[in-house]
């Protein structure tokens, strides 16, 4: 198993700390607010609570941010992220939902790695499934899937691990420019949330055929 520092306290922090858990992973609970980081970590029965000012205790770094604020965490923490492998659940998705706010060459996750150590591999992960719909696990005994995408193979390898741990099922689609390929994939669920299905009670995934 794993160990993980998950910096923030939103839902989505908090329902991958408690599948982390349960997956058997060691879970550290990072967040800027300390009361509300002793909070979850007791209700999560089993996490310990980092500081902001300290240097993660995982091996894998979640950031559970918003993008707005993800690349401005990873220069706080410089040199103290390198050897870790870093992961980017964010979508840098534009208020209006028209677009992105990186460069159309680019992505956030792109854009973080550009903030990270040379040594501290960005794997973009887990930005397509809803923090509810990961809550609830698996749909129809069919195990949600997490698109994987970065350019150090080995941290995929550790990344995909802790998704199997998750429960989840992991497919790598690759190097790290196809990051913003996955950040459509999120701007396409937000697009079926609002015109077709009009819920966010949905995932996407593959079926193999043969």
């Amino acid at each position: 198993m794993s160990s993980i520092s998950i910096i923030g306290l939103g839902n989505m922090a908090r329902v991958l700390a408690a599948r982390a858990l349960a997956g058997g992973n060691a879970v550290e609970i990072i967040g800027r607010d300390p009361a509300k980081a002793q909070e979850l970590a007791a209700a999560l029965a089993g996490a310990t609570v980092g500081t902001v000012d300290t240097a993660p205790a995982g091996d894998i770094v979640v950031l559970a941010v918003p993008y707005a604020g993800a690349a401005a965490v990873v220069r706080e923490y410089g040199d103290a992220l390198r050897g870790k492998v870093i992961v980017d659940i964010t979508n840098p998705v534009a208020p209006d939902l028209q677009g992105f706010v990186v460069p159309h060459d680019s992505s956030g996750a792109q854009e973080i790695a550009k903030a990270a150590p040379d040594d501290a591999p960005v794997v973009k992960a887990l930005n397509t499934v809803f923090s509810h719909v990961l809550a609830a696990g698996p749909a129809e005994n069919r195990p949600l899937d997490v698109f994987i995408a970065g350019d150090d193979a080995q941290a995929k390898v550790r990344v995909s691990a802790f998704v199997e741990s998750l429960g989840l099922r992991p497919w790598d689609i690759g190097e790290l420019f196809m990051a913003r390929a996955l950040e459509n994939v999120g701007l396409v669920e937000l697009g079926l949330m609002n015109h077709s299905v009009k819920h966010a009670n949905f995932s996407l995934g593959i079926t193999v055929l043969g």
